[in-house]
């Protein structure tokens, strides 16, 4: 065998040993991977794709006047300006968390269409808001009804 044919070996078990690292590491990640979704996305027709009981992010803006407070469980309405999702949070709610907020929310939809999160996420000041929120509610805002 010569020097180059032994280069060509070498480099192809070098390539083929980092496909079957970056394969075994994504199958071994697949079940913690959180997908980010809208309230469109859900009750669109795309909701098919959401398996039952697999948590994912809901992100969108807490609509005003929906924020109820019961003991330690909060009950409110997530908007894209387009579909709403009522979520419920049992649990204390970040201190920045208000109504017309940007926010995402970790868990999963119930039989009754109520998204449960077990995690909420809230913009830290007027400024900042989610990059997953703020590019899924961008085209959404653009539409002449915001304007």
């Amino acid at each position: 065998m010569t020097r180059k044919q032994q280069r060509i070996y070498a480099v192809l078990l070098v390539l083929a040993g980092a496909v079957m690292a970056a394969g075994l590491t994504l199958f071994a990640l697949r079940d913690t991977v959180t997908f980010f979704y809208t309230p469109s996305d859900i009750v669109g027709d795309d909701v098919r794709f959401i398996a039952p009981a697999r948590p994912f992010r809901l992100g969108g803006l807490v609509v005003y006047g929906t924020v109820e407070r019961q003991g330690k469980t909060v009950k409110f309405t997530v908007t894209d300006n387009l579909n709403d999702i009522p979520v419920t949070y049992d649990g204390i709610p970040p201190n920045l968390f208000h109504e017309g907020q940007g926010i995402v929310a970790t868990g999963q939809m119930n039989d009754e269409g109520v998204f449960v999160a077990t995690q909420l996420l809230a913009k830290h000041d007027e400024n900042y808001m989610p990059p997953e929120v703020a590019k899924a509610l961008k085209p959404r805002m653009d539409t002449d009804e915001h304007k």
